[in-house]
């Protein structure tokens, strides 16, 4: 563990503003990070906009996604825990919605077994810094949805693995002794948000639904980007957002 940073006696010096009245009610809350996964939502399945979310890097809207009479939310986060944790909590004083799928591309640290399928956290390694602001300090936190992202993708006939993920700070600093400690203890993924997100979730009484997709390959001689950027597999392929789509429907029926 890093770092003994959580406080739950005293009150946060600031908190998300109240959530209006007639603020707009949805079934639950997809997010990502891909831009071109963003653009593919909004020309094919957004009705319109919810709101906006704001930080220093500008607005983020949040799209509105009406499907077999229930209302999704949908907006694109930036990559990090403090920036996508914050967008998160942000949304309780835009609309009301208690849960949240998180999608996006993660490293393999085990080809061998996530090859070519979607990868479902059980539980994240601590190695970033906010989640420890909203947990008590421990080496790992565990996702309490997997079974349910499992079922769901087992129910769909989508290839899946379970297995442990890896959430750091910075992705410069995956040496590769941390690699093999990480894959020995059962991460089969690295990230950059899932720790933080799942804690501030449970600190908030929010439900979290994860998964990742195949991005960059640590389980190689050297390192390998795996084209993440040709729309073909990797982590802007809009067939992934189908996934999280069937997901939000399978956790609202």
């Amino acid at each position: 563990m890093i770092t003994h940073s959580f406080d739950p006696l005293s009150p946060a010096i600031i908190n998300p503003p109240a959530l209006p009245k007639d603020a707009p009610c949805v079934d639950a809350c997809i997010v990502t990070f891909s831009w071109q996964i963003e653009q593919f939502v909004a020309e094919r399945y957004a009705s319109g906009e919810l709101g906006s979310l704001w930080c220093a890097s500008g607005r983020t809207p949040v799209y509105l996604i009406e499907r077999g009479g229930k209302r999704f939310a949908f907006y694109r986060t930036y990559v990090g825990a403090p920036i996508t944790t914050g967008l998160m909590e942000d949304t309780l004083s835009t609309f009301r919605c208690g849960k949240f799928i998180l999608f996006g591309g993660a490293g393999c640290l085990d080809k061998e077994i996530t090859h070519g399928k979607v990868m479902v956290p059980t539980a994240a390694y601590r190695d970033e810094g906010t989640s420890y602001h909203y947990a008590p300090a421990a080496d790992y936190i565990d996702i309490k949805n997997a079974q349910t992202v499992a079922d769901c993708m087992k129910q769909s006939g989508i290839p899946y693995v379970l297995g442990k993920t890896w959430t750091t700070d910075s992705f410069y600093r995956e040496t590769r002794s941390s690699f093999e400690k990480r894959k020995a203890e059962g991460c089969i993924s690295v990230e950059m948000e899932c720790a933080g997100v799942q804690a501030m979730c449970d600190f908030r009484g929010l439900e979290l639904y994860a998964f990742f997709t195949g991005g960059d390959l640590l389980d190689a001689p050297e390192w390998d980007d795996r084209s993440m950027d040709s729309g073909d597999g990797g982590q802007h392929d809009p067939g992934h957002f189908n996934i999280a789509l069937r997901l939000a429907e399978y956790i609202c029926s």
